[in-house]
Order: C-alpha cells, then sequence, then structure tokens
C-alpha cells in the first residue's frame, strides 16, 4: 500500500508540472482576439515541450521515483511518451498553418523571425533524435555513441525551443514568467550534469573489484565482483545494476545486467552475462582485478515484492540469471516455501547454472523441469517449448495461490504468459522481466 501511494503520489506531481504550463498561459497578461485554432496550437505545443523537458528526470534513474514502478516500466513509458511530445510538437506548427497559411513564410530557414528559426531548429533537431533512437540498429550505431548523440541532440531540442517560447513572448511576457521559465529549464538540464557527471563521482568513491568470472552454459558467464574500501550496498533479489568497467566512471559505456546473486550478500556480487554485443563480449574476458563501477540497484521484478505460499519460476535462456538470485536468496534465508523452477533452452549445454541449481535442492523445497528444444536421445525430460499442455502437465495443485516470475526472450514470455492466463492464473500474480533497456 506505501508503494501504491507513492505511485499515486508521483503521478499526480507529473500530471501537475504537464498541465501547468497550459495554467500558465491563463494567467494575465493574456494576448486577446486569437482563434481557437492559435491557443490549441499553442497549448499542444506546451504540453510537448514539457513533456521534452521531463524525460531528463524520466532516464535520471532516481530510485525514489522508479521505485513504486520499477526502472524498466518508467523507461519504457520514456520511449513511448517521447513520441508522443513530438507529435504534440509537430502539430503546433500545422494548425498555425491551417489557420492561416500565409505564415508559410516562417518557415523559410533564411527568412522568418529568430523565434520560428529557433523553432524550426527544435523541430529537426527533435526529429533526429526520434529517428536516431527508433533505428538506431537499422543505423548501426554503437550503443555509446548513441548515448552521446541522444543527450546531446536532447538538450539541444530544450535549448532552442526554449528559445523559440521565449522569443515569442506572447505568453512568456513578464519578468516572473521569464524567469520561472528559465529556470526550469536549467534546473532539467542539470539533471544531466547529475547522471553524467555527479554520479559517476560518487561511484569513484565506492569501486569494485573482479575477483571471478566462470563460464556457464549458453554462453553465459558468471562474473563476480567484490566492493574495495566501503560495505556494497544492499538489494532485492531480481534486480539488476548498471556496470561501467575500467580505471574511470565518466564513461557513456555502460549496460545492465541482472544479479544473479544471494541479496543477503552485500559485498560480495555476481552478474550473469551473456555476450549478446561488443560490451558484454569484452566483459566475458575480462581479468581479474579489474575495476568495475555498479549503479544500482534497480527493477522492480522480485519476489520480496509479491510474498506468496509458493512460487514458479520460469526462465529461458539468459533469463535464468534473476531466478538464480530469486533461489540462492530464498536459500541463504533458509526458506522452506516450494518452489517450481521451469528452465528452457535450445539444448542441454546451454543450461547455465545446472550444477548449482542441483545443489540447492538440498537447502530449498525445489522442483526442477528442464525443457530442451533440442534434446539428445537419452533426455528424459520435457522436450520442445515451454507450451499450454506442458504447463498443464507440471504446474502444482495450488497454482492458483502461488506468484509466476517469467524472464527469456520476448516471444517466449508472451507465449507463457498467454498461456498461464488460459489455465486461469490471474495477470496479478504474473510478473514478467524484459531486457529491453538499451
Amino acid at each position: 500500500m506505501n508503494r501504491t501511494l507513492i505511485g499515486v503520489v508521483w503521478l499526480s506531481v507529473y500530471l501537475f508540472v504537464v498541465l501547468a504550463p497550459i495554467g500558465l498561459m491563463l494567467v494575465p497578461p493574456v494576448p486577446t482576439g486569437r482563434s481557437f485554432l492559435v491557443e490549441l496550437s499553442v497549448a499542444l505545443g506546451f504540453v510537448g515541450l514539457t513533456q521534452i523537458g521531463i524525460q531528463f528526470v524520466l532516464i535520471g534513474r532516481f530510485k525514489p521515483l522508479t521505485y513504486p514502478y520499477g526502472i524498466d516500466v518508467v523507461l519504457k513509458y520514456h520511449r513511448q511518451i517521447a513520441i508522443v511530445a513530438m507529435l504534440l510538437v509537430l502539430i503546433h506548427p500545422v494548425l498555425l498553418l491551417i489557420e492561416h497559411p500565409a505564415r508559410i513564410v516562417l518557415f523559410n530557414p533564411f527568412g522568418g523571425t529568430y523565434a520560428s528559426k529557433f523553432g524550426i531548429l527544435a523541430v529537426l533537431l527533435l526529429i533526429a533524435l526520434a529517428v536516431t533512437s527508433v533505428w538506431r540498429e537499422r543505423l548501426k550505431i554503437r550503443y555509446e555513441h548513441w548515448r552521446f548523440v541522444h543527450t546531446g541532440l536532447g538538450i539541444l531540442v530544450l535549448v532552442f525551443a526554449q528559445a523559440h517560447v521565449s522569443l515569442a513572448g506572447l505568453y512568456i511576457n513578464t519578468l516572473w514568467k521569464q524567469i520561472l521559465w528559465l529556470v526550469s529549464s536549467v534546473g532539467l538540464v542539470s539533471l544531466i550534469a547529475y547522471l553524467r557527471l555527479i554520479k559517476p563521482w560518487l561511484q569513484q568513491r565506492r569501486p569494485w573489484r573482479i575477483v571471478g568470472v566462470r563460464p556457464e552454459g549458453g554462453g553465459t558467464v558468471n562474473i563476480d565482483i567484490e566492493a574495495v574500501g566501503h560495505d556494497g550496498f544492499r538489494f532485492h533479489p531480481g534486480q539488476f545494476a548498471w556496470i561501467k568497467v575500467g580505471d574511470s566512471p565518466f564513461t557513456l559505456d555502460e549496460h545492465p545486467y541482472s544479479f544473479a546473486s544471494s541479496a543477503e550478500k552485500t559485498t560480495g556480487l555476481s552478474f550473469g552475462v551473456k555476450a549478446l554485443g561488443d560490451f558484454s563480449e569484452r566483459l566475458q574476458q575480462i581479468d581479474e582485478g579489474t575495476t568495475v563501477y555498479v549503479d544500482g540497484p534497480h527493477g522492480a521484478f522480485s519476489i520480496d515484492r509479491a510474498q506468496a505460499p509458493g512460487y514458479v519460476f520460469i526462465a529461458g535462456g539468459v533469463g535464468i540469471t534473476p531466478m538464480m538470485s530469486f533461489l540462492n536468496t530464498l536459500a541463504d534465508r533458509g526458506d522452506p516455501r516450494p518452489i517450481l523452477l521451469i528452465y528452457s533452452t535450445n539444448t542441454e549445454p546451454e543450461l547455465a547454472y545446472s550444477e548449482e541449481i542441483e545443489a540447492l535442492k538440498d537447502r530449498l523445497d525445489l522442483e526442477t523441469v528442464f525443457v530442451l528444444d533440442e534434446p539428445p536421445h537419452d533426455w528424459a525430460a520435457e522436450e520442445g517449448k515451454v507450451t499450454g499442455d506442458l504447463l498443464e502437465r507440471r504446474l502444482p495443485k495450488d497454482r492458483f495461490v502461488r506468484r509466476f516470475f517469467v524472464c527469456g526472450p520476448g516471444p517466449m514470455m508472451t507465449a507463457v504468459q498467454e498461456a498461464l492466463l488460459e489455465h486461469g492464473v490471474p495477470q496479478s500474480h504474473i510478473y514478467l522481466e524484459k531486457f529491453a533497456l538499451a
């Protein structure tokens, strides 16, 4: 209930901030004799610009803000609402042209007013930001390069858009409005300074060191790290952290990885890393003793947020990583609750942490179901995919009171979720973790 209340409060603050510019428009003095289309255009432009500014808050990884929802949900919303904000900004000039087509002269980059020039620049940069984000992989832009471009374009869009509003001056026409507008803009941009300068400076004072690199199945490598000169931090099982490698934390080259270790151990952490890109490939080959920096914990995919008389963990591929955090934590806590682990991979050698899972059976009430898409000829367990028929055979009788945690490839999670719903598992009992933060 506390988490729900905090979520409602943040949502209320968000709506207030988004709609505040419209209220500001109504505070005298205001221009008179303007048509409804013009007023609607300005209102949509203000709301769109405010939404763009709020994106600097959403990407800041502020734990009090992400706590009620999980940072994965916040970042997903960031990607979706940014498109909406862009559309609102684009509708702004379209409505002005519909109301008075002669305004087309303002769209001449070599003519018009300074206000219109800054507005055109802001729109062009906003389109460039959207294109490089939506089609980053098709454009073959490396992730760390894209982050630099994405941040730079975002700042320029906000600066040019604010200049456009100030020079237009029809609604920011008093000293106190101009000061308020300027302070809010500087405050939003300063959040980037916090994320890229202040937070790395704090991380530099709390380094970690690689102490173990252990190959697992399926191209997954388990990375063990330990705190250097500090007491680490606490996290919830199933959460994740961003990792930076090297002597300096002042880098954009960082990626999120789920904890595989027990949440009861704060000075020693483990991560399951699969080679899915340049960074993860380098991390898999890292030498012991290398310094790393950790930004975490983040995420809401955790059994600590879903108390139940028992659990069902369904993993596919590298999705076993957060499940290992669940299992290791429950074992260290001496938890007696029944657990069913359904773990799916293509082949038997791709089963990561298989020996560790078997050892945990001595400490947990754990039942395991391994599912192979390409099993060997002497395979005695399940074959194929995690289907509704398999779940019907394997799910416990008390399935309706257990909580289900699912992590793996997107199509697999979608299919499992649909199958669980068809078998009567309530939607509120199903939790999904999607590796889509980059």
